[in-house]
């Protein structure tokens, strides 16, 4: 029977030859990653009302990334109380290490065909080392911790295909503002999204990491990239194990629910109007909106390569009058690389402000959230009405690259014309 990527793991954790689409089964869950936000604060009081503990404490991941650093009197009571539950119950731990879609992989801990749950909705970032890993809320994440198992009903997959290769200044970013604009933010259906394609398996592990991680903003389960020779390499980078992968793809034929061909030369750098990603067009086309604040940060746009991408454009320039340009690393990992890489320096070079490795304004944490009327572009997933401060500030979405043009243009820019 021809399987699916997607079914093919779920049919693993279900202890199945195969499954189905639609037919509902129980899964045994191989990692299960919470945060500080929804994690112990949430789950722990669950527990203790069921009577019950940890069914595997070595297959559980806690982050602190959200309070972090713990700024304010309710940040640091919940870091505290995060801390003291990771204490006694002895799970895996990273502490203010970065945002937790990119301490999991960069951890070794993830590995392809893994079936994994994570208490935040861009858990599908894991689908990028072809792990299914999908996010849910407290509610189940307690049944998960308790018993190691969830319900789910088998997914169809949507897959979506990019031939070519991507020019000079365009990024995955780029291709997932393309893909919100033209299909939706229901284009998903909730369903399994496998990204192929030429382009897409010429991608890095982190511009892979931020296709996955937007399947979310696409409505998908989980957003699915077959585990190759990139794969191996980042997981012997990190120290990872590296699983037999011969089998970890589609099957040549197997049926699915939607098939998109998309050419990635054809591909122009992208930005999203307020207040939707699915508000994409080219940078070119938004007028050259003026800017006061440039955000690099995220789990979708301050990975090292983003970082990279960034100061690329950044080096031997500057801000525009009246621009701040707010740089917030994803991970320390990433951070002490760009350091020892010079790139830091050249933020620093600039005048932006370096704050924590955490989720900060992009989940609306910390202390600089957007202020009234203000227009900023950002590398971050989503530009929702007030999410990252005031509800009368405008967000646009770029890559790090157009992010990084519009805070020396003091407007939205192509970010080609910097790098001819």
């Amino acid at each position: 029977m021809l399987q699916t990527l997607a079914q093919k793991i779920i049919a693993r954790a279900a202890g199945r030859d195969h499954v189905t689409p639609g037919e509902v089964v129980t899964a045994r869950v191989d990692l299960a990653m919470i945060h500080d936000s929804g994690g112990p604060r949430r789950v722990a009081p669950i527990l203790q009302d069921l009577g019950v503990g940890l069914w595997d404490k070595d297959k559980i991941v806690l982050v602190a990334d959200h309070f972090v650093p713990g700024d304010t009197e309710e940040g640091a009571a919940i870091l505290a109380m995060t801390r003291d539950w990771a204490r006694r119950t002895g799970v895996r731990f990273h502490d203010g290490l970065g945002i937790c879609h990119v301490v999991l992989p960069e951890s070794g801990q993830l590995r392809p065909g893994m079936f994994a749950v994570g208490g935040d909705s861009h858990s599908p970032t894991g689908g990028a080392m072809g792990a299914f890993m999908f996010g849910i809320g407290a509610t189940e994440m307690a049944g998960v911790l308790a018993t190691g198992e969830i319900w789910v009903k088998v997914p169809e997959t949507i897959l979506i295909e990019w031939t070519g290769r991507l020019g000079d200044g365009l990024m995955a970013k780029d291709i997932m503002l393309a893909l919100c604009g033209r299909l939706g933010m229901d284009g998903g259906k909730y369903q399994a999204v496998e990204y192929t394609g030429e382009a897409i398996r010429a991608l890095s592990m982190q511009e892979r990491m931020t296709l996955s991680n937007m399947a979310a903003e696409l409505g998908g389960q989980t957003g699915l990239v077959a585990p190759d020779d990139v794969t191996a390499a980042f997981l012997h980078s990190v120290g990872g194990s590296v699983p037999d992968l011969s089998d970890l793809h589609s099957d040549e034929g197997a049926s699915v629910l939607e098939h998109h061909i998309f050419d990635a030369t054809t591909l122009a750098p992208q930005v999203a109007a307020p207040h939707s990603p699915a508000n994409a067009m080219p940078a070119d086309a938004a007028g050259k909106t003026a800017i006061n604040v440039a955000y690099v940060g995220a789990c979708t746009g301050a990975k090292y390569e983003d970082l990279q991408a960034a100061a690329r454009i950044l080096k031997g320039r500057k801000l525009a009058a009246g621009v701040d340009l707010l740089v917030a690393p994803s991970s320390k990992r990433d951070q002490d690389r760009a350091e020892a890489d010079g790139i830091m320096s050249i933020f620093e070079a600039v005048g932006a402000k370096i704050l924590p490795n955490a989720c900060g304004i992009c989940a609306g944490y910390g202390t600089y959230r957007l202020g009234a009327d203000v227009t900023c572009i950002s590398s971050t997933a989503r530009n929702f009405k007030g999410r990252m401060g005031e509800a009368s500030s405008q967000v646009w979405l770029g890559s790090p690259l157009t992010v990084a043009a519009a805070a020396v243009a003091g407007h939205i820019i192509d970010p080609r014309e910097m790098l001819a």
